[in-house]
C-alpha cells in the first residue's frame, strides 16, 4: 500500500475528492442486492411450516399494535418474502372477489382502518397498487405489516410496486430517513428496497381489470408485452417499466409529456384502444391524490383509487377502496382518516364563537 500523501491538493480538487467519495458510497448504497436477502433464494415455492406460521402470526400481532420488528426479524421476513414474490408474475393473475386499494404512504393507522372498512384479511382478498412508504410517519410499520400479511396469506393479498418502492425516491421522501431514525442504520432500508425489486408491477383481475400503480406506456400495446419485461431491478428513469409506475391519464388525447418528469400522460383514445386490444373492461390505477378517494376518467375506461385519507395529514381528502364481487359488480367504499394515538382530535364543526 502506498504511503504517499499529496499535501498540495488545491481546495476545489479536495472538494471534488470528497464528492467522488460520497458518490462511491452512494453507489454502494444504491447497489441492488447489497442487503443479502436474496442470496439464497429457494428454487421452488416454499410451503409455510407450523413454526413459520407461528413466527409470522407473532410478527403480525406485534405490527398491528404499530410496533416495529427488530432488524433481525425484518431480515428474516424479507428473505421469506423473496421466496414468495420471486414466483409471482409481472402481470399477476388475481381472482374475484377482491378489494382493490390505492396509495397508503406510511399512514399506518389509516391502513388498519382500511382493513376495518373492507373486512379482515384473509376473509377478504386484497390487491394493493403500490406506494406503501414515504410521506407518512409509519412507513416501516406499514410495509412490514403488508409484507408479513403477504407471506402469511400469499393467495389472499397481492402487493404491486409503486413508484415510491424505489431506492432513489425513498431517499428523498422519508422512508430512508425513517429507517435511520428507527434502526440507527440503513440496513433495514436496504433490505426493503432490495425486496421491492421483486414486487409484481401489474395485476390482472379475472382477465378483465388491469391494475397497476401509474398508467400506460407508448412502448406497451399488449398485456403480454408487460410479461416480457425484466422487473427485478431498480425502477428505471425511462422505458416501459418506468411508465407503468409513473404515467397518468389526461383530458387531452394521445401521449403527452408528464409534468412529473417521468412517464407520460395518456388520453381517452389511448386507454380505449388498450382496453379494446386486450379485451379489458377497466384500467384501475392509483398514483394521484383525488379528493373523493376515487375518480373515473376516460368515460369509465380508467379509475383512480387513492387510499390515504387526509394525505400527508393535511390534504383533507377522503380515501376509497373498490370491491369487485364474483359477478364483477363494483362497489366503492369511502372513508375518513382514523384517529392516531396521541394526536389531538380535529373537528370540522364550526366553533360557537364564529356563529
Amino acid at each position: 500500500m502506498s504511503t504517499e500523501v499529496d499535501v498540495d491538493v488545491p481546495m476545489q480538487d479536495a472538494e471534488q475528492s470528497d464528492l467522488d467519495l460520497e458518490l462511491e458510497l452512494e453507489d454502494e448504497l444504491m447497489k441492488p442486492g447489497s442487503s443479502g436477502i436474496a442470496d439464497h433464494k429457494s428454487a421452488e415455492p416454499v410451503k409455510l411450516t407450523t413454526t413459520s406460521i407461528g413466527q409470522l402470526d407473532a410478527w403480525i400481532e406485534k405490527l398491528v399494535k404499530c410496533e416495529v420488528l427488530s432488524e433481525d426479524e425484518v431480515a428474516r421476513l424479507c428473505k421469506m418474502a423473496v421466496d414468495v414474490l420471486q414466483f409471482e408474475e409481472n402481470v399477476q393473475p388475481v381472482n374475484v372477489p377482491v378489494t382493490i386499494c390505492g396509495d397508503v404512504h406510511g399512514q399506518f393507522h389509516d391502513l388498519i382502518e382500511l382493513f376495518k372498512i373492507g373486512g379482515p384479511c384473509p376473509d377478504t382478498n386484497y390487491l394493493f397498487m403500490g406506494d406503501y412508504v414515504d410521506r407518512g410517519y409509519y412507513s416501516v410499520e406499514t410495509v412490514s405489516y403488508l409484507v408479513a400479511m403477504k407471506v402469511r396469506y400469499p393467495s389472499r393479498i397481492t402487493i404491486l410496486r409503486g413508484n415510491h418502492e424505489s431506492r432513489q425516491i425513498t431517499q428523498v421522501y422519508g422512508f430512508y430517513d425513517e429507517c435511520l431514525r428507527k434502526y440507527g442504520s440503513a440496513s433495514v432500508w436496504k433490505m426493503f428496497t432490495d425486496l421491492f425489486d421483486y414486487f409484481p408491477i401489474t395485476a390482472l383481475v379475472d382477465n378483465q381489470i388491469f391494475c397497476l400503480h401509474g398508467g400506460l406506456s407508448p412502448m406497451i400495446e399488449t398485456v403480454d408485452q408487460v410479461r416480457d419485461l425484466n422487473r427485478i431491478q431498480e425502477v428505471p428513469h425511462e422505458g416501459p417499466m418506468c411508465d407503468l409506475l409513473w404515467s397518468d391519464p389526461d383530458d387531452r388525447g394521445g401521449w403527452g409529456i408528464s409534468p412529473r418528469g417521468a412517464g407520460f400522460t395518456f388520453g381517452q383514445d389511448i386507454s380505449e384502444q388498450f382496453n379494446h386490444t386486450n379485451n379489458l373492461s377497466l384500467i384501475a390505477r392509483a398514483h394521484q391524490l383525488v379528493m373523493e378517494g376515487f375518480s373515473w376518467s376516460h368515460q369509465q375506461n380508467v379509475i383512480t383509487i387513492f387510499s390515504a385519507p387526509n394525505y400527508c395529514y393535511r390534504c383533507g381528502n377522503q380515501a376509497a377502496i373498490m370491491e369487485v364481487d364474483e359477478n364483477h359488480n363494483r362497489q366503492l367504499l369511502q372513508y375518513d382518516p382514523s384517529i392516531r394515538p396521541g394526536e389531538p382530535t380535529v373537528t370540522r364543526k364550526t366553533p360557537d364563537y364564529f356563529l
